[in-house]
């Protein structure tokens, strides 16, 4: 389906690097933004929906593992500096 321009796009969003990526919301926003743009006499087929559902359940369940490697890898962090800065015994 052809989408033509989106006149309500913020200047945030026109103005975004693109080493940026796109972000959860961004896929929401794009999302609903093809639902109201579509043409009511030709939907987009189901499939299609049923795939960018996937995808954007893919997109939210990669970044809860990536904030959860995040809290680990900073615990980790800590131990490890903590570790370091504790003097070790040494055997006499």
């Amino acid at each position: 389906m052809p989408v033509s321009s989106i006149s309500s796009a913020s200047p945030a969003s026109t103005t975004r690097s693109q080493s940026q990526n796109l972000g959860q919301a961004d896929f929401i926003r794009l999302m609903t933004t093809q639902m109201k743009m579509q043409d009511p006499t030709d939907p987009v087929d189901n499939k299609e929906m049923i795939a960018q559902m996937a995808q954007f359940s893919s997109l939210s369940g990669i970044e809860n593992i990536n904030s959860t490697l995040k809290a680990i890898s900073a615990q980790l962090d800590r131990v490890l500096s903590t570790q370091a800065a504790t003097p070790t015994a040494t055997p006499e």
